[in-house]
Order: structure tokens, then sequence, then C-alpha cells
């Protein structure tokens, strides 16, 4: 029975260490500890000073509320799924932002306050998983892939998953044109 015991025990322990720890969403401010500095890029200051990191307050506007109303939207854009999708980090996820957060979880309500915007991982992936200093310098090194913890690389399709003909306010899309718009990257060395 001892043995039967020892081995089911192996048995869990193989299979909780053989499954991949899937990233969960962390928030702009977690990036901007490293990314705010000039020396390595000042990216953190650039986003914030860019379209994204005001998304979810367009929502709120009079003209978005128009254009829900247009939509036959039940809810305000704020609080509607198919304008959330592209409008704050994570949504639809359980790590993402979420419409409702207990209050009195003062961690979890600044966390989503962070996710309120199209943030860092919208476009580069949810950041649990190569949020620290070592394991991004271990990327930039090229000692680790940045995919396999969840970094993406930015392309054409990562934009248009949002800047799609899809959205009711949609105007031709460039890549190369609009990315320019929102670059921020690291200075060469």
């Amino acid at each position: 029975m001892r043995k039967l015991f020892v081995l089911f025990l192996l048995l869990v322990t193989a299979v909780v260490f053989a499954q991949e720890k899937s990233a969960e969403y962390v928030g702009s401010k977690k990036c901007k500890i490293c990314h705010s500095k000039a020396e390595v890029g000042g990216q953190y200051g650039i986003w914030e000073k860019g379209p994204h990191a005001s998304s979810l307050e367009t929502l709120k506007s009079d003209a978005s509320k128009a254009i829900a109303k247009k939509m036959g939207l039940k809810v305000p854009a704020d609080q509607a799924p198919e304008c959330l999708s592209c409008h704050v980090t994570g949504w639809g996820t359980a790590s993402g932002y979420q419409l409702k957060v207990d209050p009195l979880d003062k961690k979890a309500v600044k966390k989503n306050a962070d996710l309120a915007s199209v943030g860092c991982e919208s476009c580069h992936g949810a950041g649990s998983l190569y949020k620290s200093k070592k394991k991004m310098i271990s990327i930039s090194a090229g000692e680790i892939k940045g995919e396999t913890l969840g970094l993406t690389s930015i392309n054409a399709k990562t934009c248009t998953v949002c800047h799609n003909s899809d959205s009711p306010t949609y105007k031709a899309f460039d890549f190369a044109v609009r990315v320019k718009e929102v670059a921020h990257p690291a200075p060469k060395k």
C-alpha cells in the first residue's frame, strides 16, 4: 500500500511540474519599473503620452455614446464587451481587465485600474513570465526566446486585431506608417 501511495505522489508531482504555467496580465505599472528611464528608451513615458494609454476613456466620450447607440448596444460603450475587447488589456481573461472587482481588495482594484487601457501587454503579451529584469536581460542577450515566456513580437497582425474593418471607427490601417506613431524602441547599444 505504501509503494502505491509513493507512486501516486510521484505521478501527481510529475503532472504538476509538466504543466506549463500560463502567462497572466500584470499591468503596465510593472513595466514602468524598468522601462521609464531615458537611458533604456523611456518607453513607458512615450506610451503614457500616446493614444493607447487613454483608450478606455475614449469610450466615455459623447462620440462613443453615439456609436454605441447606433450599434444598438444595451450597455454604455465602456461596459460593452464589443468595445472593451480593444480598449482595455486582457479583456475576456481571468487575469485581464474586469468590469467588477471586489472594492475591498485594494490590490485587485489597483491592478484593474492599471489594465484599463491598451497597455504594454495588449501588444507585448501578458507579462507575468517575462517581467523580471533577469529574464528581460536574458531575452535581450539572446539566451532565452521571449516567445517562450509569452513576450510577443510586434507585427501587423498584432495591431489589426483591433485596427480592422470590424471597428465602427475604422480608418485605413498601414502598419508601416502607424507603428512609427507609437514607436518606443530601446536605444542601440
